[in-house]
């Protein structure tokens, strides 16, 4: 009874596999597989389980090659805030074996020398193609590259985002001497390489909703590999004709893009998430080389205590910025939503690590001298961007009034007293360095860079304070 039992369980484990491991091509046809993740955000976590991944599919799949679609870096204190910048990554997607990246808007993070000496070591190709490197330290990128499966050519184009602003999602000092072109207008320049190929495949770091505009546009492409808005698609969107194919972040999933091609056509694709905790074996040479990189002392250090678990963009939001408010010795301080990289503090110990996962971009703090008008210029400007809550205070609490029937917003400023902020008086405002070089808002003061950084700031005000409790600190609402 009981072999009969354990020959039925195989069986369906087998049969549970089946899609992800093995499948039949018929005699005539090539199969392609592209194993994608994007948004990785420095997460070493997942290699190891990645490599087994791919090299159990080569046992029977000839053709099986690893993509990552931009932001390989920010978000793991043991890759950025080691010595080298970065290195960590690049030598573990070089073990693992990726084949390609794009950039992402996060790769500038590093700064241009970094950067350029990780795209130098790695053992893959980083692509672009609407970037001009100009003056800057990075060698111009190639547009795309040529992936080779036997006899196939299969070319792969590299897409990057760009703001309202004209750069990619940094910090403005990272992207000196850089240009960037409309991604939209770049693509239309390269799509006839689908009649010299046969097939044309993006690398996109542009986001979802752009890259079903670029499907709209250019249905010469086949599949589009996306990044950057951290999408979990489940099921492939189909945008005219084009798969828009995207695996979430932080090496959640990963993609597993299967491509039939007869002759240099593709005529048949499909594309699964496989969720990578839920491979049970990973090779052992990338986990110990991945543990290596977390033997530092220094960022097991206890910075303070939460006296609660922390959670949620509004209650971390508040302790950052009311350890930039504490440090830098001002009325009020403001950071912004993106800026926050985790989504809770664990009541109990708070480790050092654990603040440069909260807020990994070491952004300097700049005081300026505000107004009441000038602070709400800033708040409004901010909402502008998404018509939602971006910049969390401290020192106040602030409702936004969405128009209605066209009328513009409207914000009501109180402070910690409940009373409106004097119109007539001057305060003194912390921000981070992002929000003073990509916001756009009214002040007469140029500001003042103090010697501090926002994780500085957190590492000291924790110092203070010992215990902290941020638990339901609505400061900023949406009426």
């Amino acid at each position: 009874m009981k072999q009969r039992f354990f020959i039925l369980l195989t069986a369906i484990l087998v049969l549970a596999f089946k899609p992800v491991f093995s499948q039949e091509i018929p005699a005539g046809k090539t199969e392609v597989i592209i194993l994608h993740l994007n948004d990785m955000h420095a997460k070493t976590e997942g290699f190891a389980r990645l490599k087994y991944l791919a090299d159990s599919l080569r046992h029977t799949h000839p053709n099986v090659v690893i993509f990552s679609a931009g932001d390989n870096f920010t978000g793991n204190p043991y890759v950025d805030m080691v010595s080298d910048k970065g290195y960590p990554m690049i030598e573990l997607m070089n073990q693992v074996g990726f084949t390609l990246s794009c950039l992402g808007n996060h790769e500038f993070d590093l700064g241009q020398d970094f950067l350029e000496k990780r795209i130098e070591q790695a053992r893959f190709p980083f692509i672009c193609a609407n970037i001009n490197t100009g003056t800057s330290s990075l060698k111009q990128l190639q547009p795309y590259f040529i992936v080779k499966a036997g006899s196939l050519e299969i070319p792969v184009l590299g897409l990057i985002e760009i703001n309202f602003k004209g750069i990619p999602d940094t910090h403005p000092s990272k992207v000196n001497s850089i240009t960037f072109k409309d991604p939209f207008k770049t693509a239309g320049e390269y799509v006839d390489l689908k009649k010299t190929y046969g097939s044309l495949i993006a690398l996109s770091h542009l986001g979802e909703e752009s890259d079903v505009k670029l499907a709209e546009e250019y249905p010469q492409f086949d599949v589009i590999i996306g990044g950057h808005s951290h999408s979990i698609l489940r099921k492939p969107i189909s945008q005219n004709g084009v798969m828009i194919v995207q695996a979430g972040s932080y090496q959640r999933f990963v993609g597993k893009l299967t491509l039939v091609f007869k002759g240099n056509q593709i005529v048949e694709k499909s594309d699964t998430l496989i969720a990578l905790e839920s491979l049970k074996s990973g090779n052992p040479e990338i986990q110990s080389l991945a543990k290596s990189y977390e033997n530092n002392p220094e960022f097991e250090k206890v910075a303070g205590i939460a006296g609660c678990t922390i959670s949620g963009k509004q209650n971390l939001g508040a302790l950052v910025t009311d350890a930039l408010a504490w440090a830098a010795k001002t009325d009020f301080a403001f950071q912004n939503k993106g800026a926050i990289r985790i989504q809770s503090l664990p009541e109990g110990d708070i480790k050092v690590k654990q603040l440069y996962s909260l807020d990994p971009f070491f952004d300097e703090v700049v005081v300026y001298k505000m107004s009441a008008k000038e602070i709400s210029s800033l708040i409004l400007n901010s909402y502008k961007r998404d018509k939602d809550i971006d910049l969390l205070p401290s020192g106040m609490t602030y409702t936004i009034i969405q128009g209605e029937n066209r009328k513009p917003a409207e914000v009501k400023l109180l402070n910690n007293s409940g009373k409106p902020l004097d119109q007539y008086k001057t305060y003194t405002v912390a921000l981070n360095s992002y929000i003073s070089a990509a916001y756009t808002f009214d002040h007469k003061d140029p500001g003042k860079t103090v010697e501090l950084t926002t994780e500085d700031c957190l590492i000291r005000y924790l110092a203070y304070k010992h215990k902290v409790n941020y638990k339901d600190m609505d400061r900023a609402k949406l009426k």
